[in-house]
């Protein structure tokens, strides 16, 4: 039978065929998954009973009113503000390496390498680094500032300063080279013609390669947005969200796993899913204005 079919139509069917496996895989692991979440989110449901009742908006109204998930968000800000901060050194390195430098390669290489790291891998790094007579108190210690060491990871007032801090040593390779590939791809004679005019490095940077990657720090900081929300593996590896330390993403897993309440929690990653739509949808209406 499959014989006497026409070539497009033997070739819809082979599509459809070879399509289907993969589309039902994507449905029951993805699209099912956060169908059920959405659902939850209006229960009780604690993960294992059959039974739940459906509580409404309560889920909702919790998270926005109730201080312990609300206070989370604060951590948030810790992790948007060394985004400027990572951003910043990026964009130094990335332009110093646009230009002539020796050894310039070896150094993209040093730069770029935290982020290929595991997570887990600079978590233990970082509690090695921060504990008591550590990396870097005996750095402190031998520069004559040992008066200024204290518990990075114990004090409230820091440790989120201090988990902030590994983050940007982790993910700012990523931002160097989305910054270098960006500068790098500013014509040679634009630099000439503005050496001929008298214009030094530092106009350059003001004057060409700002604006000419804006666009880019613009979709950076959108990102960053997302990321702050989103910070899960440092922190809970080195703290495990004690201390106000807790994160958006540690707190819903500790909710869920911990105490049971699948139906907030879920609640809580369809928040944290409408954020990351909307910062979605705000770096795509960035691309289009730049195309």
């Amino acid at each position: 039978m499959f014989k006497n079919l026409s070539y497009k139509t033997q070739r819809k069917v082979i599509i459809f065929a070879f399509s289907l496996i993969p589309v039902a895989l994507l449905f029951t692991f993805a699209y099912l998954p956060v169908f059920n979440m959405f659902k939850y989110s209006f229960t009780n449901w604690n993960g294992y009973s059959k039974h739940y009742d459906y509580v409404g908006f309560e889920n909702y109204k919790t998270i926005f009113t109730d201080s312990k998930y609300f206070t989370v968000f604060k951590v948030s800000l810790y992790y948007f503000c060394a985004t400027f901060v990572q951003m910043a050194i990026a964009l130094y390195f990335a332009t110093i390496l646009s230009f002539k430098v020796r050894f310039k390669n070896f150094f993209k290489g040093v730069l770029f390498f935290p982020y290929l790291l595991n997570g887990v891998a600079i978590g233990f790094i970082f509690l090695f680094f921060f504990r008591p007579d550590g990396t870097l108190d005996t750095l402190m210690q031998s520069v004559g500032l040992g008066t200024y060491t204290q518990g990075w990871l114990k004090n409230p007032n820091i440790i989120n300063i201090s988990l902030a801090g590994a983050s940007v040593w982790r993910y700012m390779g990523f931002n160097f080279i989305i910054f270098l590939g960006a500068i790098s791809s500013i014509g040679s004679d634009i630099y000439e013609a503005a050496e001929i005019d008298g214009a030094n490095r530092w106009h350059q940077f003001r004057h060409i390669i700002i604006p000419s990657i804006m666009k880019i720090v613009q979709l950076n900081l959108i990102l960053a947005i997302s990321g702050a929300i989103s910070a899960f593996d440092i922190p809970y590896i080195m703290t495990g969200g004690s201390n106000g330390s807790n994160t958006f993403v540690i707190q819903t897993v500790t909710t869920a796993f911990k105490y049971n309440k699948l139906g907030l929690a879920s609640a809580m990653a369809v928040v944290l899913l409408f954020i990351v739509i909307i910062v979605t949808l705000l770096q795509r209406l960035l691309i289009k204005e730049e195309k």
